[in-house]
């Protein structure tokens, strides 16, 4: 009597890639694709109505992107395991995700054959990420930033004035400016670009 497939479920917004994903994993004898998601909202609906062993996921997802959706599929266990594959491998990207119980984190360049190896390692209990990762990921600094600091530089971010960020907020265009101020101390930031750029690159906004 033959095992039964280990049953993948796919989140990534790019239909081409996540169709092909779709047929070349299909392909496999041992592996079956039972769901595939472009929206992160979707793909966390999905994954707890059917509990598939292995989630393959893009991190850069509409609604709620992949770092949330690794970080609520914790409350799963150990049932649906997770392969990131995806172009954001920023050493705070790769913290977050490893702390969120990711098993292998693979660019999407990698090659078919790869990934069917990643899946099968991963189902077997192990693990498939890249030594220089890890190292960049324990070398990399956590996110210093509170929850209205991120918010108030995000908006900075997308080009929003002090005035509209304080509406937004529904907070004072002071507490704005002293959020700034703030943000501009911790990031060790010239300015406000500088502050957006040193956030943007470690992906604490």
């Amino acid at each position: 009597m033959s095992a039964a497939p280990i049953r993948i479920a796919i989140a990534e917004d790019m239909t081409v890639l996540r169709e092909a994903l779709v047929a070349l994993l299909s392909l496999e004898d041992d592996l079956e694709v039972v769901a595939e998601s472009s929206r992160g909202d979707d793909a966390l609906a999905k994954i707890a109505a059917l509990r598939p062993d292995i989630v393959l996921l893009d991190l850069d997802l509409p609604v709620v992107d992949g770092l949330v959706i690794a970080e609520r599929l914790q409350g799963l266990g150990d049932v649906t395991k997770i392969v990131v594959l995806t172009a954001l491998d920023k050493p705070a990207v790769v913290r977050t995700a490893l702390i969120n119980n990711v098993r292998a984190f693979l660019p999407k360049g990698v090659s078919i054959n790869t990934l069917v190896d990643a899946v099968r390692t991963v189902h077997r209990g192990g693990t498939v990420i890249g030594a220089d990762l890890i190292s960049a990921a324990l070398c990399s600094r956590p996110n210093p930033l509170t929850d209205r600091e991120r918010d108030v530089l995000t908006l900075m971010a997308a080009g929003d004035t002090a005035k509209e960020a304080s509406r937004k907020l529904h907070i004072a265009v002071g507490t704005v400016s002293n959020t700034m101020s703030r943000i501009l101390q911790k990031l060790r930031a010239r300015n406000k670009v500088d502050a957006i750029r040193i956030a943007t690159e470690n992906n604490w906004i």
